[in-house]
């Protein structure tokens, strides 16, 4: 009697149903792992999500300038959106690269802190302002930041895999710009050490020799 337990057939080969690849045998299209297909989702929705949100946050914002912001930001993920999914869907080089996001801030940062309001959640959409809708701005970019940073490790897709990995940078420039924003205005408030303190951590490290010629 044949061993039902073995996992090839009668002439020797693996059953249909373990459907095992040789490497270069799939498309580029369906070159993709399960955990990957999960992964890839989860970005495309939260973009869909972030995209979504700064509708919202649009028709509450005061600012001009932090309108213009948000418009800038909504603009240039709307094409990052588009080279992911179009990356995702074929596995080949997108017709529009990933581009570089330039903020419009400068890089002045105010340190200390000065008195403030203790915050509380609001008690309707009257009470919506633009140091809130600003801290819900960056809480997109960073959360999709970090996401992005996450999955393009578990990408087998070598396209897709650059793509994500390319927009990880374009997120933190986004998180950078509106932190410099909510910082100009006194929404984002960055205390510091003492200065002993800080000097004392400054030089509490040295350089080191290349350890790459160690004998053997």
């Amino acid at each position: 009697m044949q061993n039902q337990s073995t996992p090839q057939g009668q002439n020797g080969t693996m059953p249909p149903t373990m459907n095992m690849n040789t490497p270069g045998t799939q498309t580029p299209n369906t070159n993709h792992g399960g955990h990957e297909m999960f992964d890839a989702h989860e970005v495309i929705a939260g973009i869909i999500s972030m995209l979504d949100q700064y509708q919202m946050y649009e028709q509450h914002i005061q600012d001009p300038a932090l309108k213009d912001i948000l418009i800038h930001q909504t603009t240039f993920v709307t094409q990052m959106y588009n080279t992911i999914v179009e990356s995702f869907q074929t596995g080949q080089k997108p017709s529009v690269s990933t581009q570089v996001y330039n903020m419009t801030q400068t890089h002045d940062v105010v340190y200390g802190l000065s008195p403030s309001q203790p915050k509380k959640p609001n008690q309707s959409v009257n009470e919506l302002s633009d140091k809130g809708l600003s801290a819900y701005m960056l809480g997109q970019t960073k959360g999709l930041a970090t996401l992005l940073a996450m999955t393009a490790l578990e990408m087998t897709n070598p396209v897709l895999r650059r793509v994500i990995a390319d927009s990880v940078p374009n997120f933190i420039e986004m998180s950078y710009e509106i932190f410099l924003y909510q910082n100009k205005h006194g929404y984002y408030q960055v205390p510091q050490l003492a200065m002993q303190d800080m000097t004392a951590m400054l030089q509490s490290y040295t350089t080191t020799t290349s350890q790459g010629n160690m004998p053997h």
